[in-house]
C-alpha cells in the first residue's frame, strides 16, 4: 500500500523542499555567497572604524596640536600723519613741492616773504646791544656813588669836629659869663663887660647849634649816597654784564624774532609723501592753520576690525600675517599685535545707536586692532593709507 503523502511520480519536487547546496532550503531568493558576504562587512567595519580614528585624529589635532588664528578682511592700512602748520605768518614767497612728492626730514617745502622777520631780529639786536650798554653804565656809576659815600662820611667827620670845637667855646663861654657874674657884684668889673660876655655866650651857643645841624646833615646825605650805590648795585650785583636780566631779556627777544625768522623757511618734519597742498604761491598764510600733510608712508600700521566674539585669545605680541588687495597673497607682511581700540566704531560714532529705545536687533560689534608691520618689508613694497588687508593673527602663542 502507498503513501498518500509521498509525490507522485514524475510530479515536481517543491522548491521549499529542495534543499540548497549549502544543505539549506531555498527560500525562492539567489543563494548568497558566505565570502563576500564576509568580506563586505568586514570592509564596512574598517571604514566606520577609520572614520572615527580620523575624527578622534582631527579633534586631537584641533584642540592640542594644530596652531589657532583668527582672521579678518575688515582691516585698512593707517598712519600717524604729519601736520605741516606755519608757526609765523606772510605772504608766500616759494613753494617747492607738490602732492604725490617724496621728501627727506628737513628739507624746504615752502618759504614766506621774511622782510618783518628781519626787520624785527634787527630792532632786537640794537635793544640788546642798548641792554649791554646800561649795565656797563650801571656798574660804573658803583664807582661814582662809592667816591660820594666817602665824601659824605668826610663831612661827617669835619661836621664832629666842628661841634667839639663849638661846643668847647661854649663851655669857655659859660665859664667866663658865671666869673664875670660874680665880679660884677662887688663892682670889679663893668656892666658891658658882662653884656659881652653873655653875647659871647650866646654866639657860641649858637654855634654848637650849628654844627649839630650841620652833622645831621652830613649824615643824612651819607645816608642817602650809601642808599642810592645800594639801589644801583642791586641792578648789577652777582652779575655780569651777558648775565644781567636786562641783557638776558634783551637776548631772549632777539632769539625769539631770530626764531620767527627761521619759521619763514617751513621743512618737513618727517620722511613721507606730501598729501592735501593748500599753499600757493602769493598765499597770505596765518600762523597755526595747516598747509599740507607728510604721510609716513615706512611708519603705516593696519587697523584691523576683528569681531568681538574673535578677540578673546588675541593678545599684544602675537605675530599676524598680513596680505594686501595691492599685491596680493604673493606679498606677505609679518606683523605683531600692538594694542586694541578704546571702543568700538559705534561707541565713537558721530551719532552713536540708541539701544535702549525701541525695538533691538544686536549687531555684532568690532574692535579696531593695531598691528605694527615691519618696516624694512614697508621698504620693498611700499603700501599707503587706506589700503585693504587681510590679517591673520596666530592666537596660538602668549
Amino acid at each position: 500500500m502507498t503513501d498518500e503523502t509521498a509525490p507522485q511520480a514524475g510530479a515536481p519536487a517543491n522548491d521549499s523542499d529542495t534543499p540548497d547546496q549549502n544543505g539549506g532550503q531555498n527560500d525562492g531568493k539567489p543563494a548568497r555567497d558566505p565570502a563576500k558576504a564576509a568580506r563586505r562587512k568586514r570592509l564596512i567595519t574598517i571604514f566606520v572604524v577609520a572614520i572615527v580614528v580620523i575624527g578622534l585624529l582631527w579633534w586631537i589635532w584641533k584642540a592640542f596640536l594644530a596652531p589657532s588664528s583668527e582672521e579678518t578682511d575688515n582691516a585698512y592700512t593707517n598712519v600717524e600723519v604729519a601736520q605741516v602748520t606755519p608757526l609765523t605768518g606772510g605772504p608766500v614767497k616759494t613753494v617747492n613741492v607738490v602732492n604725490t612728492q617724496t621728501v627727506r626730514a628737513g628739507q624746504i617745502l615752502f618759504a614766506l616773504d621774511d622782510t618783518d622777520q628781519r626787520i624785527a631780529v634787527d630792532q632786537a639786536s640794537a635793544a640788546l646791544e642798548a641792554a649791554r650798554r646800561k649795565v656797563r653804565q650801571l656798574m660804573a656809576n658803583d664807582a661814582n656813588f662809592a667816591g660820594q659815600v666817602a665824601m659824605q662820611q668826610a663831612a661827617i667827620r669835619t661836621a664832629q669836629a666842628n661841634l667839639v670845637q663849638a661846643e668847647s667855646n661854649l663851655d669857655k663861654a659859660n665859664l667866663d659869663v658865671k666869673r664875670r657874674k660874680l665880679l660884677a657884684g662887688p663892682g670889679a668889673i663893668s656892666a658891658e663887660e658882662l653884656t659881652d660876655s653873655l653875647t659871647i655866650q650866646r654866639n657860641a651857643q649858637a654855634a654848637v647849634n650849628e654844627a649839630k645841624a650841620k652833622l645831621n646833615e652830613a649824615q643824612a646825605a651819607a645816608s642817602a649816597a650809601t642808599g642810592a650805590r645800594g639801589a644801583n648795585r642791586v641792578l648789577f650785583d652777582n652779575t655780569t654784564v651777558e648775565t644781567n636780566p636786562e641783557v638776558l631779556a634783551a637776548n631772549a627777544r632777539l632769539h625769539a624774532a631770530q626764531v620767527d625768522l627761521d619759521r619763514t623757511v617751513i621743512r618737513a618734519p618727517v620722511d613721507g609723501v606730501v598729501d592735501q597742498r593748500k599753499v600757493d604761491v602769493g598765499q597770505r598764510v596765518q600762523p597755526g592753520v595747516p598747509v599740507m600733510v607728510v604721510v609716513p608712508i615706512d611708519a603705516l600700521y593696519v587697523d584691523a576690525n576683528f569681531k568681538e566674539g574673535q578677540l578673546r585669545d588675541v593678545q599684544p605680541g602675537q605675530p599676524a600675517k598680513v596680505t594686501s588687495d595691492l599685491y596680493g597673497s604673493k606679498v606677505v607682511y609679518h606683523g605683531r599685535v600692538v594694542g586694541f581700540g578704546g571702543g568700538s566704531g559705534s561707541a565713537f560714532a558721530a551719532i552713536p545707536a540708541q539701544n535702549a529705545t525701541g525695538n533691538w536687533i544686536k549687531v555684532v560689534q568690532r574692535l579696531p586692532t593695531r598691528i605694527a608691520l615691519d618696516p624694512k618689508e614697508l621698504e620693498r613694497h611700499p603700501l599707503r593709507v587706506g589700503l585693504s588687508m587681510t590679517v591673520t593673527v596666530d592666537t596660538s602663542r602668549h
